[in-house]
């Protein structure tokens, strides 16, 4: 297919934390709020006169320093992040705001504050820690809202003057909304036999939009998506198997590239960093709050494995082989970052159960937080898997029941 436009664009934002649309809208005024998990309503981040970016470390090697404050047991994510942090890769932030999604980023952001290694010469600059519910219901809404008013939206008002009111959080939902419109329509055109765009090329798509300012992106993907309208498919699809890959934080470039250099396309992402729920438009009435609306969509739509409710746990793996049926998967990869002790059980459970129950050809692999020379085993056992599907479509017709 003839390259997208603006793909080397979007490449090039995700090269340094610190990226150019970063740095634009500081020079415009606004505030960069950093955050680090998708259990934080982005929204809220994105008010006016603020706007979001979600950590990562890019071009990740030597994890040393941050080894000796967290140990070798935390997964490689919370060590990169502190890496980079004690590196002053992400002085550029104004405040940071962390859920305890899971207790390896609450350490990590933990030893930030403790070792001075972000805010320097910003007295304004805040570090937050908010509670999040384990079960999805009517005391967790309760308890998601009180945490948002406190540690977002307080500390953005006292520290800065942003507007916290009603109408400017519908403001940045409206916003928020484009940009998930935009990444679905996208998205769609992974469907079909003949996909108009690579897993590879939606999945840096989609993370522009978690780590630059939505604003300056919404032009880009508004021409990307008008491209792909009339983007001719290669005459024959180098790819012999479509998979949907389900885990835990995917922020590696090379990660669903080197899946899709085995042959394997990947067709629909339900990874923290992918599209699968995070970009959900949120739905706002004028009946109530807009706080609240936000907090209850984030909750009951989530699929961390932090909530720990029979129905949420159940739903988990059937809004995955849901996912899979929709974009037509024949397989789905269960990946989870080594050390990541939330993802381990769900991947455990969900290998066996979409498996078993769903008849889904599955493969679970745990993964660095970046590739880097470690390719090769993921390459063999992709490659593998891609023939255990083409052998089943030979012998049985139908991949999955």
């Amino acid at each position: 297919m003839k390259d997208l436009k603006h793909l080397i664009y979007f490449e090039d934002l995700l090269q340094e934390a610190n990226n150019e649309l970063v740095q634009q809208a500081q020079q415009d005024g606004k505030v960069c709020v950093a955050y680090t998990c998708e259990n934080t309503p982005e929204p809220l981040l994105n008010l006016p006169g603020a706007f979001s970016t979600r950590l990562r470390a890019p071009r990740s090697d030597s994890m040393e320093v941050a080894t000796y404050y967290l140990t070798s047991f935390l997964c490689e994510y919370s060590r990169a992040l502190l890496e980079r942090a004690l590196e002053g890769g992400y002085n550029f932030a104004d405040c940071i705001i962390t859920p305890d999604g899971c207790s390896m980023m609450n350490r990590c952001v933990e030893n930030m504050e403790l070792l001075k290694a972000l805010g320097k010469d910003k007295p304004n600059f805040f570090y937050e820690y908010m509670e999040i519910p384990m079960k999805a219901d009517y005391n967790g809404l309760n308890l998601y809202v009180l945490q948002c008013k406190n540690h977002i939206l307080t500390p953005l008002a006292e520290h800065y003057g942003i507007d916290i009111s009603d109408a400017a959080i519908r403001q940045a939902v409206a916003e928020h909304n484009r940009v998930c419109e935009l990444i679905r329509a996208i998205g769609d055109f992974r469907k079909g036999s003949q996909p108009r765009i690579t897993g590879y090329e939606f999945h840096v798509i989609t993370l522009a939009t978690y780590v630059a300012p939505k604003y300056l992106l919404i032009e880009k993907l508004e021409e990307t998506l008008e491209e792909l309208k009339t983007r001719e498919p290669d005459a024959k699809s180098p790819f012999r198997a479509r998979v949907l890959v389900a885990g835990s934080e995917v922020d590696d470039l090379d990660f669903i590239k080197t899946i899709e250099g085995c042959g394997a396309y990947v067709c629909a992402d339900r990874f923290c960093y992918g599209s699968f729920p995070g970009r959900d438009p949120i739905v706002l009435t004028d009946d109530e709050d807009a706080l609240t609306q936000i907090c209850r969509q984030y909750m009951y739509r989530g699929e961390c494995p932090r909530y720990m409710d029979t129905a949420t746990m159940d739903g988990r793996r059937s809004y995955v082989a849901d996912l899979a049926k929709e974009y037509g998967a024949d397989g789905i990869i269960y990946e989870q970052m080594k050390f990541c002790d939330p993802w381990a059980y769900e991947k455990m459970l969900g290998s066996i159960i979409l498996r078993d129950e769903y008849g889904y050809p599955v493969l679970a692999v745990d993964r660095p937080y970046a590739l880097g020379n470690s390719s090769g085993q993921l390459r063999t056992r992709v490659q593998a898997f891609v023939e255990s599907i083409e052998i089943k479509k030979i012998q049985g017709g139908a991949v999955h029941g």
